[in-house]
């Protein structure tokens, strides 16, 4: 194969990487299903092989691993359904509760300091006189229709326009996973044959299939991992009488995929929950128990199951999910992590190492 000299070689990739990450960008509607749909095809693929084995139909296996997959992402979404709803209902108070909450801490920030007594008294009566125009602010706007620079709720129209463009991207994702599940030998076999020089198509297709089986193993540990926080949660909730516990593990375990940034939001979420359905110090038990559990999973549960075989450098693992959440969204935020393990998966050579499966490390959490 004709290679480029080396004085423009690098020059030539970096044009290419700006170019391809142009395309991607501005093609995202269909690139990142695309990506999300290889992905959950890499993760997969061992469940596929397993089919084939005993003498399942590629096509057929296929299907059915599709067919799981939509069951299982539509399940998810009529779970957590009435959690998104009760959170909308309930965004007065959640505003009502956090101003409560401010007062409460000027008070006691104020109450330290003996000198500044007559300024606490203005700033109270200030809070109580604010309060009451709150409160006929509130009425009015219950008598006058929405508070104006509120955001809106997506009206039936609005939700008319954007229901094609799920639709679609569905559709793309659904296609992708099943013909890659179908091809993706064949496809590692191409992908193989163009990339390597003469001779090492073998060993390159070999990495493929070895990146594969890397990731589909750690996937499997850590949604062992997080549906096992995903119920102490839920057991803890409805231990404090928090509503819709089960709702909320299901959350936490889906979250908990998204490193660094899946926790924070799902903290986020409990300490709303805990001002909308507690009062006092009681509003911030939910969170306070779901950290407690996560730092446990964090710090013990995940590097002894998962940390001997895998190890990013969080900074590398930080930028990475920060920058796959800008470029693509949600969906950036979940393929940024087993993107980033594939490649490394890809650039590690195991023949520089021992025989031994000692495989490239992947992110701890924490």
């Amino acid at each position: 194969m004709q290679t480029a000299p080396e004085s423009i070689r690098v020059p030539l990739i970096v044009l290419a990487t700006i170019a391809a990450g142009t395309v991607l960008f501005i093609a995202k509607d269909i690139a990142a299903p695309i990506a999300l749909a290889v992905v959950m095809g890499i993760i997969v693929a061992p469940l596929m092989d397993a089919l084939g084995r005993i003498g399942v139909p590629g096509g057929l296996a296929a299907t059915l691993i599709l067919v799981s997959v939509v069951a299982g992402l539509a399940a998810l979404v009529f779970a957590l359904e009435p959690l998104f709803w009760k959170i909308v209902d309930a965004v007065p108070t959640i505003r009502f509760e956090l101003r409560s909450l401010v007062y409460d801490f000027q008070g006691i920030i104020q109450g330290i300091d003996d000198a500044q007594e007559q300024m606490q008294e203005a700033l109270g009566a200030a809070a109580k006189v604010a309060e009451g125009a709150a409160e006929g602010a509130k009425e009015a706007a219950a008598e006058e229709g929405p508070e104006e620079g509120m955001p809106e709720m997506p009206t039936l129209t609005d939700a008319i326009f954007l229901a094609p463009i799920i639709l679609g991207q569905f559709l793309i994702f659904a296609g992708t996973l099943y013909f890659f599940l179908v091809t993706r030998h064949r496809v590692y076999a191409a992908l193989a044959q163009r990339l390597s020089q003469v001779g090492e198509s073998a060993q390159l297709r070999s990495r493929f299939h070895r990146a594969e089986y890397l990731v589909s193993r750690y996937f499997a540990t850590i949604t062992v991992i997080n549906v096992t926080v995903g119920f102490a949660l839920a057991g803890y909730l409805m231990a404090i009488g928090q509503p819709l516990p089960l709702v909320w593990g299901a959350a936490a375990a889906i979250l908990n995929f998204v490193l660094y940034v899946g926790p924070a939001a799902m903290a986020c979420g409990l300490l709303l929950g805990g001002v909308i359905a507690f009062d006092g110090l009681m509003s911030f038990a939910p969170v306070i128990g779901y950290l407690c559990i996560n730092m446990t999973e964090a710090q013990f549960v995940t590097p002894s199951l998962v940390g001997k075989h895998v190890a990013l450098n969080p900074l590398l693992v930080f930028v990475v999910l920060c920058f796959g959440l800008w470029f693509w969204g949600p969906i950036g935020g979940v393929v940024a992590i087993p993107a980033i393990v594939i490649l490394m998966s890809l650039i590690d050579d195991p023949a520089s190492r021992s025989a031994a499966p000692q495989e490239t490390r992947i992110p701890r959490k924490g």
